[in-house]
């Protein structure tokens, strides 16, 4: 398994601090509720940039770096 350059985790974590407003764009997860749309506040970025988020559903499925995609939602706390 490739893991991210230590510049790359911490570029996510720039991006992606506690607090920032999410949206899910795609999950490569055939076995997660989450849909395209559901929103939820990142909690953190773990040493491999898996954004952990708390979704407004109640999951608390990270977003894989690479393989899943998110936005920042516009007005959020960071934008």
């Amino acid at each position: 398994m490739n893991f991210p350059r230590r510049e790359v985790v911490e570029a996510v974590r720039a991006r992606y601090p506690k607090g920032t407003r999410v949206e899910l764009v795609s999950m490569d997860d055939p076995y997660t509720t989450l849909k395209p749309g559901d929103r939820g506040t990142v909690d953190f970025v773990d040493d491999i940039a898996t954004i952990h988020v708390k979704w407004d559903c109640g999951s608390g499925l990270g977003v894989a770096y690479g393989v899943d995609r998110i936005r920042i939602l516009e007005g959020g706390d960071f934008e």
